[in-house]
């Protein structure tokens, strides 16, 4: 059984922003009903050009409603620019996270943010060139390598809770596996300077403070920096943080993740009791 957040249980509950917008500026239709989920997400403008109103329909699982949801009213007052810097990791922080089976629901509503931009600006939704992988749910090589780069997938599994491909008939699996293995030859990070101790453990500090905290403290929790023994990183939860039942995805899909992308791919979170 999943372990959903108290958030993701209230906006998949009460929901905001249902419906679609009247003269919207940019829409957009992702999914399909006959795979599972999909999701109609529409937008309107200001006069300064920033999102006014966002609003949505879905048909899917209790995280697609969640993650639709909460994309509306992450991306209102922003411009198309900053909108299209939201990721898919920050709907499901915004969320408290969400389960790893459930990933893709979160990539869903980045990719019909995205096609509603593309709509507005009458660009085309996908890129060209673009070659169907996985038959049963209509994924493409160009989704799987984003979503690859983009999470830091390693397996089909990942790739499958990521983008649903490879979770019908199986029969491309073993393309899933050859795209893992060249997206991450060619993203390999250029070996870093070993790091002291100390300045390891500054690095990390300034990330939490900037990159970290304000997201936690914007939902009523906070994280505190215990110890770092090698490359294990010993925190303790604070607020909401330290009484929600999710705080283990909240620390694995979203801090560890952004210490191992800004500070060293080797860092492993761990909560303690101080």
């Amino acid at each position: 059984m999943w372990e959903y957040t108290d958030k993701v249980k209230d906006h998949f509950l009460n929901p905001r922003n249902v419906g679609e917008v009247e003269k919207p500026d940019g829409v957009a239709e992702v999914g399909s009903i006959a795979c599972g989920d999909a999701l109609k997400f529409s937008f309107s403008l200001d006069e300064n050009k920033r999102i006014k109103d966002a609003k949505f329909k879905t048909f899917g699982c209790a995280s697609a409603i969640a993650t639709s949801s909460a994309l509306t009213e992450m991306v209102k007052g922003m411009t198309l620019d900053e909108a299209l810097k939201v990721t898919n990791r920050d709907i499901a922080a915004f969320l408290g996270g969400l389960p790893e089976e459930k990933m893709h629901c979160s990539v869903m509503g980045k990719e019909a943010l995205e096609a509603a931009v593309a709509n507005y600006r009458g660009a085309p939704v996908k890129e060209p060139g673009a070659q169907i992988i996985c038959e049963c749910f209509g994924v493409t090589d160009r989704d799987i390598e984003r979503a690859v780069r983009e999470n830091n997938l390693t397996t089909v599994e990942n790739v499958t809770n990521y983008t649903k491909a490879g979770g019908g008939c199986g029969n491309c699996h073993e393309a899933i596996g050859q795209i893992i293995a060249r997206v991450r030859a060619e993203t390999q990070p250029a070996a870093r300077p070993k790091l002291s101790n100390i300045q390891k453990m500054k690095m990390i500090e300034e990330t939490i403070e900037r990159e970290i905290r304000p997201s936690l403290k914007h939902d009523g929790g906070d994280i505190e920096l215990i110890d770092v023994i090698g490359n294990r990183v010993l925190v303790a939860t604070r607020g909401a943080c330290a009484v929600c039942k999710a705080s283990d995805i909240t620390l694995k899909h979203f801090v560890e993740l952004k210490l191992r992308d800004l500070v060293s791919p080797d860092l492993v979170i761990e909560e303690v009791t101080p």
